[in-house]
């Protein structure tokens, strides 16, 4: 029927109304917050470009996830920054690395807290790239080694799950294998399946330390115009024993996210990355649009369009506005 019968404006005349008829709701236990841990103690240093984000400690880190512990939110992503970086990334699978510490600490002080760690090298290579050069070339077989030692050393410190984010073809086949065979079976791997070469990024290496010294990483991340490709990748990585898929940048990937909706009966993440997060906070500051609105709308548009885990820099202002 049609108007006047029918008048779509029925159900949206009071609160309680739309309350009564949404269709997607966006929950604490939807959120994972991406935390920077570096070398020191005491530290709580801000990042410029990401307002309200921070470099923490191990020490401050402990706090931190106890106030995202507190605040109901359901897990954290780790990115490890550590004192000295070369050409092999070798602090990614140190036994005393920065993230490894970070983990054990937190799961004592914190052990319902999901803890997911980064599985990359570039916030470790001293030329910034996500893995193993060679002749001024990224190798890939070179380094799916070093991403299978790096995602063993994090579950040995008692990581609840590795999440590879380096895009090197058959990553995640490596570190199911090395997981496997040292009694890891049971831990899962979220795999950054449909990692775009994004200009999004630039507030994360800014806050990392991870800009690469030469070239670009369109050599290996995925072409923004390509969303055949990227079910193709994400394919894949199930294949190989990946156990949830992310797609990353959320918000200029949303179709990506939607169809992979469609086609995977699996849990999904979607990445709402720095540049998303410091576009909507530069505006509100200048008082463009409202902050907090415009940052609840981006993650129910996430959410809407498929998404089972929103890995966001908001996660704590947003939780705390939730019903």
């Amino acid at each position: 029927m049609s108007f006047p019968t029918t008048r779509m404006r029925r159900l949206r005349r009071s609160g309680t109304l739309r309350r009564m008829v949404r269709e997607t709701r966006l929950s604490r236990d939807d959120l994972v917050l991406p935390l920077f841990v570096v070398e020191g103690s005491s530290v709580r240093e801000p990042i410029a470009s990401m307002p309200g984000v921070h470099r923490f400690s191990v020490d401050t880190l402990v706090n931190q996830a106890k106030a995202v512990s507190g605040a109901g939110i359901p897990a954290v992503i780790l990115f490890g920054i550590p004192a000295q970086k070369d050409a092999h990334g070798s602090g990614a699978d140190a036994d005393a690395g920065i993230v490894q510490r970070a983990v054990e600490a937190v799961k004592s002080a914190e052990p319902d807290l999901c803890v997911v760690t980064d599985v990359c090298l570039c916030e470790y290579t001293d030329h910034g790239h996500c893995g193993v050069i060679e002749e001024g070339q990224v190798a890939n077989d070179p380094s799916l080694e070093r991403l299978a030692a790096t995602a063993l050393s994090h579950a040995r410190a008692g990581a609840d799950v590795v999440a590879p984010s380096d895009m090197m073809d058959g990553r995640v086949a490596a570190i199911r294998r090395s997981l496997d065979g040292h009694g890891f079976e049971e831990l899962p791997i979220l795999s950054y399946a449909a990692k775009f070469a994004s200009a999004y990024y630039g507030p994360f290496r800014d806050a990392a330390g991870s800009t690469p010294q030469f070239g670009d990483r369109r050599g290996y991340q995925m072409d923004p115009p390509n969303a055949r490709e990227a079910l193709r990748e994400m394919r894949l990585d199930l294949e190989e024993g990946a156990d949830a898929l992310m797609v990353k940048p959320a918000l200029p990937y949303l179709d990506v996210l939607s169809r992979a909706r469609q086609e995977f009966d699996v849990p999904l993440a979607a990445y709402h990355v720095s540049g998303e997060y410091a576009m909507l906070k530069a505006a509100a500051e200048r008082g463009w649009i409202d902050g907090e609105r415009a940052m609840q709308e981006a993650l129910v548009a996430i959410k809407r369009a498929g998404a089972d885990l929103i890995l966001t820099y908001a996660a704590l202002e947003v939780a705390a506005g939730l019903g």
